[in-house]
């Protein structure tokens, strides 16, 4: 279940002055940064939403939401997308959700992210009739925001990894879908082992995204690049 309570404090007008005060210290107190962004990011992991590791306890919900996360110059997902995808197909053949949003790149028309997704998840079970394609979700802000705005998504499981959940629970919630998570993280042999070694990587990146994210949530709100008429999803 969600924390309502929690929710309800991420929403407040004194967590958005909070957030902008934070992000001012960061550019105006050097020394400060280090605790500010420690708290940042406390705050965020604390306030998005409940993350799950086990489908089998997952509330149902109408839709998930699958973050892109590259394609391969062969045309196949890469190791973290493929596992987004395994998950969530899983997710929707236990009957959790009726529904795939997959959300990615197809910036241009040599590279199609959400057309290699819903390969992937077809090939996994999960009929073309269940899965929505979101071709311009180039940020995860993005994702959230058109999710919301273009395909009508209130209530939502998003499926990322565990580094990657704090950051798109909190966007997706702020931007007004009610949301859980389930990770999507690879846990046996090489992969584990690969997941260990981008570990570094990808957490300096979020920390870097969120205080992007909070900006962007709490002061400029901006409009994503491409929008478009209402497509919603009926499940």
């Amino acid at each position: 279940m969600l924390r309502p309570t929690l929710r309800h404090l991420a929403n407040s007008s004194s967590a958005r002055r909070l957030v902008r005060r934070t992000l001012i210290l960061l550019l105006a107190l050097p020394p400060t940064g280090i605790l500010a962004v420690a708290a940042v990011i406390r705050y965020v992991a604390h306030t998005g939403g409940t993350v799950y590791h086990d489908i089998a306890v997952v509330p149902q919900a109408p839709v998930a939401i699958v973050f892109g996360a590259g394609v391969l110059p062969d045309g196949t997902p890469t190791a973290v997308l493929a596992d987004r995808v395994t998950a969530a197909a899983a997710l929707y053949r236990a009957g959790r959700v009726q529904h795939l949003l997959l959300t990615g790149d197809n910036s241009t028309r040599y590279y199609n992210e959400v057309a290699v997704m819903r390969r992937f998840a077809m090939a996994q079970g999960v009929p073309a009739t269940a899965i929505t394609l979101d071709y311009a979700g180039f940020r995860t802000y993005d994702s959230c925001y058109r999710a919301r705005a273009i395909f009508g998504v209130e209530q939502a499981v998003l499926v990322t990894q565990a580094f990657h959940l704090p950051r798109a629970l909190y966007t997706c919630t702020q931007l007004g879908i009610q949301s859980v998570g389930l990770a999507a993280d690879s846990m046996t042999g090489s992969r584990r082992a690969a997941y260990a070694d981008l570990l570094p990587q990808y957490t300096l990146r979020e920390h870097a995204a969120t205080l992007l994210m909070l900006w962007q949530v709490h002061v400029t709100r901006p409009t994503p690049r491409f929008l478009g008429p209402a497509e919603p999803i009926h499940t």
